[in-house]
């Protein structure tokens, strides 16, 4: 088994090109990002697309660009209202980092997404993908873009036995794609590696004979396509346990709450939770105990109204919901506010707080 590229002298680099490119130019799917090549709709759905799929990211993107349609307006958006147009899509990070570098690119570039590999790759969250994503497809640049379908495309293609969980493998393919890579048409090029990974040379059950460029796959030849990319798996995920509840004020309104700026679901809302160690022997009294210590917040639970399961690439939380009253004046201000059900549109929550949310309102129908 070969770690280097020795392989890539077996490839008719050309006749793989040609090949590949005229496969994408007739197979591509109509995505909304491929209308044009404007660098700021390649770089918003770059982002979306990470840990995303595809049919997720559509809706999400045709919004963002409806809300945000130029760099100057995302420039200068509120973030409440730029988190609340990615609500659902997760990996909150992706849209803080992608808020805070338009605003550099608005200021310092006069809003135009540079062209040069080292100006674009200093922008914040943008790593080597994005910043080769946006240089080949926007700009016709030969630039690599290696991501996780590239990565199983050319593990095949090559036979490369590298590890691409591990971040030094990345290297290995980024110099692969620089050998392989269209210069006449760099675009077309890295999106249709994408494009095969995604549809055809697919991580289970890869469809080799509808394959463009099998002739090419010295994998398929081996009978080895099955076996490859190497791909070592990640941790466990760390479980826990939570008690959240929907608490209501004399007037009817219901008490939200925003997260810290920094961590996990950084400043989205959220309703009030704590983290409970037993959930079997945690009653009402002991939620309601573990409320007043850590919000010093008085409270009557009403009653559990179901179970909700969160996944996180690191965590799975499982949430106990209540519903309950809050019996005392509490202070409302920039962390804590009482809403009605119309004004929590106006903010951004996570998944799980939306599908608590719908718990409720099913239990109080």
């Amino acid at each position: 088994m070969k770690n280097d590229l020795n392989n890539i002298e077996k490839v008719d680099i050309g006749k793989f090109q040609n090949d590949l490119i005229s496969w994408f130019s007739e197979e591509q799917r109509e995505l909304p990002w491929r209308q044009d090549q404007d660098p700021y709709k390649v770089w918003v759905s770059e982002i979306m697309l990470q840990q995303t799929r595809v049919d997720t990211v559509i809706p999400y993107f045709n919004r963002f660009i409806e809300w945000f349609p130029t760099i100057e307006t995302l420039a200068n958006a509120n973030e409440d209202k730029v988190l609340k147009a990615w609500e659902g899509l997760g990996y909150y990070s992706r849209v803080r980092n992608l808020h805070s570098a338009v605003k550099e690119v608005n200021e310092k570039y006069n809003g135009q997404v540079p062209n040069s590999p080292k100006e674009i790759a200093d922008l914040k969250g943008v790593g080597p993908y994005t910043a080769g994503a946006i240089l080949s497809i926007a700009y016709g640049i030969p630039e690599p873009a290696v991501d996780g379908n590239v990565m199983r495309v050319l593990s095949r293609i090559l036979l490369i036995w590298e590890d691409i969980a591990k971040a030094s493998s990345r290297k290995v393919f980024e110099k692969a794609v620089r050998q392989l890579i269209s210069h006449d048409n760099p675009s077309a090029f890295n999106q249709a590696l994408m494009e095969l990974g995604a549809l055809i040379c697919t991580p289970t059950s890869p469809s080799c004979l509808l394959c463009p460029v099998r002739e090419h796959c010295q994998a398929f030849h081996e009978g080895v396509q099955t076996e490859l990319p190497i791909k070592t798996k990640k941790n466990s995920q760390r479980a826990v346990q939570l008690a959240a509840v929907i608490l209501k004020n004399e007037h009817g309104k219901i008490l939200i709450h925003k997260r810290p700026q920094s961590g996990l679901l950084a400043n989205l809302w959220e309703f009030p939770n704590i983290e409970i160690q037993e959930p079997l022997l945690a009653g009402r009294k002991q939620i309601t105990e573990l409320f007043r210590n850590t919000y010093n917040m008085n409270i009557n639970l009403e009653k559990s109204i179901g179970q909700i399961e969160h996944i996180f690439s690191h965590l799975i939380w499982n949430i106990t919901v209540y519903s309950g009253v809050i019996s005392q004046e509490f202070q409302s201000g920039e962390e804590w506010k009482f809403v009605t059900f119309d004004e929590m549109n106006q903010y951004a929550f996570p998944v799980s707080y939306q599908k608590m949310l719908k718990l409720y309102k099913e239990h109080r129908s």
